[in-house]
């Protein structure tokens, strides 16, 4: 007779976490465990972050009675897995790409427009303001506890089939991109055959080719090592992107007050770390990857006629999204 299938890696490593998790809210005499799980390579500075200050930091201001395991790099399931498991309260925390949490939370694809954030200062200008603060009311609605948002970044194509200059070249190209429906439609206005798929398969997908090309911002080109199933890469800066930090509303509760506050403060400390450290790292990994890829700059007026192509989504993002929050966006954006 055969015996039970064995449980998957991951699935057992999440199970065990989930018990974890559950153990870091009941009383106990001694230390308390709390588990922040992420789907970013270990070397990405959102993982680097979470490592080296809010780990410590939680430590501290709670005198190491509340310590913390992080679990990087998909140790625990990819990023669905960890949103799925911080909404139930079977794991406390989880940082992951924005777009994840969009299904859950329309409102999130506000902050997705294309073309909108010229840059970084703009696009935390919003997500630290009201608009932020709307979202994380409606996070909050469906389990989440917002603790921040660090930086993504800008996202750029790569691709194995050929150098992307202007918008033709994007007809019909296979792209992976995150499940966020404001994306799905950018690409298919521009042209491209987007799919959407979890992270913890595309580096499989493309070395197949069952994708031609993803999207990202370059540290996560850089840390994923995408570089090596990909030959070209385009500065297209079509979306900039943001990482959301989320609690589990019902594990979060019921720690101690006194622990609730050390982790808020943490959080703020290693959001802080963390985009200081992504901005400095843009550059370096960008020059890092025109030494191993074909790289093809992109005209501003190719980029405009990207954006003017993109218009129609924006309309269409104001049905999922509200159309007010999505006009409080544009109208922060164009403040000088």
């Amino acid at each position: 007779m055969k015996g039970p299938s064995p449980m998957k890696p991951a699935l057992a490593r999440l199970a065990l976490a989930s018990l974890l998790a559950l153990g870091a809210a009941l009383p106990a005499a001694a230390q308390q465990k709390l588990q922040i799980a992420g789907n970013f390579a270990t070397e990405h500075p959102s993982s680097v972050a979470v490592e080296q200050v809010f780990r410590k930091e939680v430590a501290r201001l709670t005198n190491n009675q509340l310590q913390v395991d992080v679990f990087p790099a998909m140790q625990l399931g990819g990023a669905k897995e960890n949103v799925d498991a911080v909404r139930s309260g079977t794991l406390a925390l989880t940082w992951v790409g924005a777009a994840f949490l969009s299904r859950i939370a329309p409102e999130l694809e506000a902050v997705s427009l294309p073309f909108v954030f010229a840059n970084r200062e703009s696009a935390f200008r919003v997500i630290d303001g009201p608009v932020g603060h709307a979202i994380d009311r409606k996070l909050q609605d469906k389990g989440f506890l917002s603790l921040g948002w660090m930086e993504l970044g800008m996202r750029h194509v790569t691709n194995s089939k050929a150098p992307i200059r202007t918008m033709a070249d994007l007809k019909g190209l296979k792209v992976r991109l995150q499940p966020n429906e404001t994306h799905l439609a950018t690409f298919r206005a521009l042209g491209a055959n987007p799919v959407a798929m979890d992270v913890k398969e595309l580096y499989s997908a493309l070395e197949q080719r069952v994708v031609d090309g993803q999207e990202n911002p370059y540290t996560v080109i850089s840390a994923s090592r995408f570089s090596e199933v990909q030959k070209n890469l385009s500065n297209t800066g079509h979306f900039f992107d943001f990482i959301a930090v989320v609690a589990s509303k019902k594990a979060f509760e019921q720690l101690k007050p006194e622990y609730q506050k050390a982790v808020r403060e943490a959080m703020t400390s290693t959001i802080a770390y963390q985009r200081k450290l992504a901005a400095e790292q843009e550059a370096q990994k960008f020059a890092e990857l025109k030494a191993k890829m074909a790289y093809t700059e992109i005209t501003p007026a190719a980029r405009d006629e990207m954006r003017k192509a993109s218009l129609p989504v924006i309309e269409d993002v104001k049905k999922r999204a509200g159309a007010d929050l999505v006009n409080q966006v544009l109208a922060e954006v164009a403040k000088p």
